[in-house]
């Protein structure tokens, strides 16, 4: 998936809303004020456009992945343990990459508290909500 792309897809998510919180040049993703992913593009050594994104992951799942896929890392400049930096340089399917964003935004709205969650239960179904 490229930058444009992945900016779609976690926008698509129920409720969700970007901001730039940090720099013009990471994206944060909420939902419900909560962050569930950042995406950037930055350079790669080479010069060539290298768009990288942060998700939020269950610890051995976290480890599973980066044992799985070389692109998929420790999470930059987070909890190592609990979010996983993902390039997006085509070696990670579209499939799996969406499906990382989907267990992000779920995780995200499980740690919420019953009266944070509500509205959005309320609203959407919990297949829309908990892919």
């Amino acid at each position: 998936m490229d930058y444009k792309t992945t900016r779609d897809y976690l926008l698509s998510r129920p409720e969700a809303e970007e901001d730039f919180p940090f720099t013009p040049d990471v994206a944060v993703f909420k939902v419900c004020g909560k962050m569930y992913a950042t995406l950037s593009m930055d350079k790669a050594d080479d010069g060539s456009p290298a768009p990288h994104m942060n998700l939020k992951c269950d610890p051995q799942e976290a480890q599973m992945l980066r044992d799985i896929f070389t692109a998929v890392k420790a999470g930059y400049h987070m909890n190592k343990r609990h979010w996983n930096t993902v390039i997006l340089d085509g070696s990670v399917p579209a499939g799996e990459v969406q499906r990382m964003v989907d267990r992000s935004y779920g995780l995200v709205l499980k740690g919420m508290t019953r009266k944070q969650r509500l509205p959005l239960e309320l609203k959407y179904s919990p297949e829309e909500l908990y892919r």
